[in-house]
């Protein structure tokens, strides 16, 4: 990293190697700020992941660096050892604030990974798998937290959790000093960014498009390699998360906590996100609301080829990924498909993130005899896609403030989404000047087939009101959500930053 870097960016999972609405944001505020210069830092789970960037970097990414979370395998042939005793009282205090401690972690806590967790001679991943000390340190959580459980299922999580500090703390003291760290979620990125902080006494911005911590809980409930292990006759079957999966959440609602205390700034989408941020323990003082931008002048020509009449057409533009609900998209088709045979499904976006669950959704076309019906595109031009779309239709399970949502009204493409995150309030308005403009679509439940099948009949009854809904979400775009408003936002953002003195 060159010494005048302004804005080191920490990206988990995301740009420049994934798809998708964070991915496409970050490169957005890239090329919207070009008199900042920018370093990448990618956080990826192994090397089997993505190995091909699907952006081309902005001439103002001065460097960046790939980073693997779980590299952190011993090399060595295993053999027992007896650990230094004398690092291990913090580190237990340090695994306690995971076991759902209140409190995050501080800066003595965060300077003990810095200099201790994944340096040789003190704790590094042979000590952390077989020294002694290290297995002292196992069965004293577990006696304190989780003696009820297996110990079997509790020593494996315990060792899959913690593995990956010691990966952070070694990315961490090989970043060179940046102007000022912006992390664009909390997770692992975030826990980067407050060692970053600490390591380097410089500005740490942090942003979520959706709350990393609400998205892991969904993620985890959906996991097939968590496996239940409670008895049949256990009243409580349906009402407990099983151990393995409540340790899970403990640890990532920890990584958030630190995330914002260490955070000179934490930027939420809308003003729902901003308050769950604080009730998960961001102080409310350093939160403010950054809405997404668009630029007007991409949908222009969408916008100007939109036919007078609504396209047959029903898009749904983004992963095919569970928590996008494709399936529930797929089943709503179905039933509009029963009561307007001239309807189409267009299923817009990658598939490889998650093939097992494309596999699904492919079948279950083909189960309901829809498959003549439902197309999957895979990636295509948005612009170009849009004026042949009757309606843009989200079922996901959560989102945040979607970007294709504010794409369909730029190009005047009524939309359907899930009551989810900010699409409510896309749809019909946050203030109530802004609600005076009408709503440009409809809301539907969570995993309603019948509900998103009426929201189709309701957006394709009257071409007119089509015609209507589309202009007005068009207009909302134009007053609220133009990128020169983020833009502008994110470029004082990042000189306070640039020029804050600890």
């Amino acid at each position: 990293m060159q010494k005048d870097v302004d804005i080191c960016l920490l990206l988990e999972g995301t740009y420049p190697y994934v798809r998708g609405g964070v991915s496409s944001w970050v490169n957005q505020i890239i090329k919207g700020l070009p008199e900042f210069s920018f370093y990448l830092v990618y956080l990826g789970g192994d090397n089997t992941g993505p190995k091909e960037m699907l952006y081309e970097l902005p001439d103002n990414v001065v460097g960046m660096e790939v980073n693997y979370l779980l590299g952190t395998k011993s090399k060595n042939k295993p053999k027992s050892k007896k650990g230094k005793q004398k690092y291990y009282q913090q580190w237990q205090e340090i695994i306690e604030h995971f076991q759902g401690s209140k409190s995050p972690l501080n800066n003595q806590h965060l300077q003990y990974i810095l200099d201790v967790i994944a340096v040789n001679k003190k704790i590094d991943i042979d000590d952390f798998l077989h020294s002694e000390a290290s297995w002292q340190t196992i069965v004293s959580i577990y006696e304190k937290y989780a003696e009820q459980d297996s110990f079997v299922d509790f020593f494996w999580t315990f060792r899959n959790i913690y593995a990956p500090l010691f990966q952070l703390a070694k990315i961490a003291r090989k970043i060179p000093a940046a102007r000022c760290y912006h992390s664009i979620s909390t997770g692992y990125a975030g826990f980067l960014g407050a060692l970053c902080h600490q390591k380097h006494q410089r500005p740490f911005i942090l942003t979520e498009h959706g709350i990393y911590t609400k998205e892991r809980k969904i993620d985890l409930s959906q996991a097939s390699w968590i496996a239940d292990r409670h008895s049949a006759f256990d009243a409580s079957l349906h009402k407990k998360i099983e151990i393995t999966r409540d340790t899970w959440i403990l640890f990532f609602e920890q990584l958030g906590l630190t995330a914002y205390q260490h955070a000179n700034d934490i930027v939420a989408l809308y003003d729902g996100n901003r308050q769950r941020q604080i009730n998960d323990g961001a102080p409310k003082d350093k939160t403010q609301v950054i809405v997404n931008g668009i630029n007007m002048e991409l949908f222009s020509q969408a916008y100007q080829q939109r036919p007078q009449k609504p396209p047959p057409v029903v898009g749904l533009i983004g992963r095919v990924v569970p928590i996008k609900d494709i399936k529930t998209f797929i089943r709503s088709m179905q039933i509009a498909i029963n009561n307007n045979p001239e309807l189409e499904g267009w299923i817009i976006g990658p598939a490889e993130e998650d093939l097992k669950y494309y596999e699904e959704c492919q079948s279950l076309v083909k189960s309901l005899s829809i498959d003549h019906k439902i197309k999957f595109l895979g990636m295509q031009n948005v612009i170009e896609i849009l004026p042949k779309l009757g309606v843009v239709m989200l079922t996901s399970i959560s989102e945040a403030q979607p970007l294709v949502m504010l794409e369909a009204m730029a190009a005047g493409i009524p939309c359907i989404a899930t009551e989810v995150g900010s699409c409510r309030e896309i749809l019909f308005g946050m203030s109530e000047e802004d609600q005076a403009l009408g709503g440009c679509g409809e809301i539907t439940q969570i995993a309603s087939p019948s509900a998103g099948a009426n929201a189709i009949e309701e957006i394709f009854k009257d071409d007119s009101k089509w015609l209507r809904m589309g202009d007005i979400g068009r207009e909302r775009v134009k007053r609220y959500y133009v990128e020169d408003i983020m833009y502008q936002s994110y470029r004082e953002l990042y000189s306070k930053g640039i020029s804050w003195q600890a």
